[in-house]
C-alpha cells in the first residue's frame, strides 16, 4: 500500500513539475466579470491581459479548483491528446512543426519528458522493479554476518534513507532493506541471511583506500562499491530517477555528429528530436511493463522492446530531418551503436555521483 501511495505521488510530482515547465499565464472559466486584470491592474482588452497574459476571467469555485488540479497533475487537455499521437505515429512531423514554431499546439518536449520519467518510475515502483535487496560485497560472499559490520551498514542505509524524502524511487526498497537488517540484528533472520554479508567487515575500518587506478576519488568510488554494493545500488538508482536530464546533453552531441556537414540543423533543432525521442522511449518502456503486467509473454516484449524503438528513431529522423529512406536507414544503424554509448556514459556518470553524495 505504501508503495503504491508513492508512486502516486511520483506521479503528481513529475505533473507538477511538467506543469511548472509548460504553464498557462492563467486560469479561467468566466465566473467573474473584471475590467482590470486582477494580477497587474491593466485594463482589459479582449480575453486576456496583453500585458501580463492571464485571463480576463479567473474562478473562485471548488469545482473549478479540483478542475485545475487534475489538469494540472495530469496534463490532459488539447495539446496532449494532439502530441501523443503525433508522437507515437508521425514523430518527424511532430519534431519538425515544433520546431518550426508550432509551440502553443503541442506539449513541449521538457513538460513531455519530465512527466513521462515520473510516470515511469512510479509504475516501477508499483510492479516492484528495483534493485535486490541482498547483494554481498564480493569479498564477502558466504562469510558469516558479523554484528558490528550489518550495525555499520544499517547506519549507512539509515542515513541515506533520511536524505530520499518519501517520493524517491528507491525509498521502498531501502526501507525493506533496513527492515530486514533490523530483523536480523534482533536474531529473527533465517539461516540463510545470517550467511550474507552487504557491508565491510569489522576489521577493514582500519584499512586504507586501496589503489586501483591511482585516482583519488575513482578508487574512493570503487571501495564505497565494494563495502556496501546494497547501498550504492539504491543511490544509482535514486540518481537516475534525479539525473535523468543528463540523457538529453550526453544525446545531442551524438545526434550532431550524425549531421555535422548538414548546416542547416542546428543544436536546437538536434535537442528537440532528442528529448521527443527520450519522451516516447520512456512512454514505450512503461507500456511494455503494462503489458508484461497483464500476462504478455518476455518473448513477445523483448521483441517488441528490440524492434519499436528502432522503427520509431527510423521514423522520427526521416520526418524530422527530410531524409531519404537510406539516408534515414544509416543513421539509424549508426544511432542503434551509439545510444549504448551514451547509456554507459550515463551509468558512469551516476557511479560517480553515488560515489562522491
Amino acid at each position: 500500500m505504501t508503495g503504491g501511495i508513492e508512486a502516486v505521488g511520483s506521479i503528481v510530482e513529475g505533473g507538477m513539475l511538467a506543469r511548472a515547465v509548460e504553464p498557462r499565464a492563467g486560469e479561467g472559466d468566466g465566473h467573474t466579470h473584471e475590467s482590470a486584470c486582477l494580477n497587474c491592474g491593466t485594463p482589459l482588452v479582449g480575453p486576456h491581459c496583453y500585458s501580463c497574459g492571464q485571463h480576463a476571467h479567473v474562478h473562485r469555485t471548488m469545482s473549478a479548483f479540483f478542475h485545475d488540479l487534475v489538469h494540472g497533475v495530469l496534463h490532459f487537455d488539447g495539446k496532449t491528446w494532439r502530441t501523443l499521437p503525433l508522437l507515437a505515429w508521425k514523430p518527424g512531423e511532430l519534431t519538425r512543426r515544433y520546431i518550426a514554431g508550432e509551440r502553443a499546439r503541442f506539449v513541449s518536449p521538457m513538460a513531455l519528458f519530465l512527466f513521462s520519467v515520473f510516470l515511469m518510475f512510479a509504475v516501477f515502483q508499483l510492479a516492484g522493479i528495483g534493485p535486490p535487496s541482498d547483494i554481498a560485497a564480493p569479498d564477502r560472499i558466504g562469510a558469516q554476518a558479523d554484528p558490528a559490520s550489518l550495525k555499520k551498514q544499517l547506519a549507512d542505509l539509515k542515513e541515506a534513507r533520511a536524505d530520499m524524502g518519501q517520493s524517491n524511487i528507491a525509498s521502498p526498497f531501502m526501507d525493506a532493506q533496513i527492515a530486514r537488517l533490523e530483523k536480523q540484528l534482533a536474531g529473527e533472520a533465517s539461516g540463510k541471511d545470517k550467511t550474507v554479508v552487504l557491508a565491510q567487515s569489522a576489521n577493514s575500518k582500519s584499512r586504507m583506500t586501496a589503489r586501483y587506478s591511482g585516482i583519488a576519488f575513482i578508487d574512493h568510488a570503487i571501495d564505497k562499491w565494494r563495502d556496501n554494493p546494497s547501498l550504492m545500488a539504491y543511490k544509482l538508482q535514486s540518481n537516475s530517477y534525479k539525473f535523468s536530464w543528463l540523457l538529453i546533453p550526453l544525446s545531442v552531441p551524438f545526434v550532431w555528429l550524425l549531421f555535422a556537414w548538414r548546416g542547416a540543423f542546428g543544436p536546437y533543432d538536434h535537442a528537440v528530436f532528442v528529448t521527443y525521442s527520450l519522451g516516447f522511449m520512456t512512454l514505450f518502456y512503461v507500456a511494455l511493463v503494462l503489458l508484461g503486467a497483464i500476462g504478455v509473454g518476455t518473448g513477445m516484449l523483448m521483441l517488441l522492446g528490440a524492434v519499436i524503438p528502432l522503427a520509431h528513431i527510423y521514423t522520427q529522423l526521416k520526418g524530422a530531418y527530410g531524409l531519404s529512406r537510406f539516408s534515414a536507414a544509416w543513421r539509424t544503424l549508426v544511432l542503434s551503436v551509439l545510444i549504448w554509448v551514451i547509456v554507459f556514459l550515463f551509468v558512469d556518470l551516476l557511479l560517480v555521483l553515488g560515489a562522491v553524495e
